[in-house]
C-alpha cells in the first residue's frame, strides 16, 4: 500500500480481488441475522449479505484478531467489520465495556503507541525465550509459529481510546506500535497527523509486518484482500466528492 501515491494510483502494486460487482447491487437487502436492512453487509452482525456471500474474498490469517470497539464508534462508519467479514474465523469484534479478560489469556498484544511499545521486529523478546523458536517452513504447518496468539486492536477515534487501554483488562497488555504510514482513510480526525489510520489499515499494516519480519522476508500479497471493501469504497466515495472536501491527502491537511 502506497498512499503517498498520486489520487489515481493510491493502492498501486496491491493485488486486490475486483470489487465492481458491488456496483450491481441494486438497492437494499435484509440481513439473514437481524433482518435489518442493509447494502452490502451488515455492519452490527459482521456478515455479507447473501447475494455476495460467495464472492467476496475470504482469508485465513496467522494469528487470531479482536478488535475493541468504544460504544460511541458508529457501526456503520467502522472498517473494523472489513476485516470480520474477509477473515471471519480469525477475527472478532467486541463493544465496551463487555471485553474479554485478558489476564487470563496468554501471549496477547495490544496494537497501541504507548511510550513502552516496540516494533514488530522486536517481537520475540515479548515473550518467554522458549516461544522464540526458529520458524519451520510455512507450507509444513497450518499456522506459522509467532510469539503471540491474538493482536488486539482499539477502534475509536484518539480521544476516545484511553477509556479502553485504561480498563483493568486490557492495561497489562505488552504493547506494539506500527511504522508510520499515511492513512488514505476519508473521514479526517480533527487535529491529527495523516498517520492516524483506519482500523483495517492497521490490521492489513500490522499482518504484513509480521509476515515479513517473523514468517517469510518476501510478501506475496497474500493479506492484500484484507482492503478488499476499503479500497471499493475509498474509489466509491472518490468518484462522488472532490478530493480536496475529503481532505484525504497529507499535503490537504497541512
Amino acid at each position: 500500500m502506497r498512499p503517498k501515491k498520486a489520487l489515481e494510483e493510491p493502492f498501486e502494486g496491491l493485488v486486490i480481488q475486483d470489487a465492481s460487482f458491488l456496483d450491481d447491487l441494486d438497492g437494499r437487502s435484509a440481513c439473514v441475522k437481524c433482518g435489518k436492512s442493509r447494502k452490502y453487509f451488515c455492519y452490527t452482525c459482521y456478515v455479507p449479505l447473501p447475494i455476495i456471500a460467495d464472492r467476496i474474498p475470504r482469508l485465513k490469517l496467522p494469528f487470531k484478531i479482536d478488535v475493541l470497539k468504544h460504544p460511541k464508534e458508529i457501526d456503520g462508519k467502522s472498517t473494523a467489520v472489513h476485516a470480520a467479514l474477509i477473515a471471519p474465523d480469525d477475527v472478532n469484534i467486541y463493544t465496551f465495556p463487555d471485553l474479554p479478560d485478558y489476564t487470563q489469556q496468554d501471549k496477547v498484544l495490544l496494537i497501541f503507541p504507548d511510550k513502552k511499545a516496540v516494533r514488530t521486529c522486536d517481537l520475540p523478546t515479548l515473550f518467554s525465550p522458549h516461544t522464540s523458536q526458529s520458524f519451520e517452513p510455512q507450507a509444513k504447518r497450518q499456522r506459522p509459529q509467532i510469539p503471540f496468539s491474538k493482536a488486539v486492536f482499539i477502534d475509536c477515534t484518539w480521544n476516545q481510546t484511553r477509556r479502553i487501554y485504561n480498563d483493568e483488562r486490557v492495561r497489562d497488555l505488552p504493547c506494539v506500535e506500527l511504522d508510520d504510514r499515511e492513512t488514505l482513510f476519508w473521514r479526517y480526525q480533527r487535529g491529527k497527523p495523516s498517520t492516524y489510520l483506519a482500523t483495517i489499515e492497521a490490521i492489513y499494516y500490522f499482518t504484513v509486518d509480521v509476515h515479513t519480519t517473523l514468517i517469510c522476508a518476501e510478501y506475496q500479497h497474500e493479506y492484500d484482500n484484507l482492503l478488499f471493501f476499503f479500497k471499493y469504497m475509498f474509489e466509491k466515495i472518490h468518484s462522488l466528492y472532490d478530493a480536496e472536501s475529503l481532505r484525504a491527502y497529507k499535503d490537504i491537511r497541512s
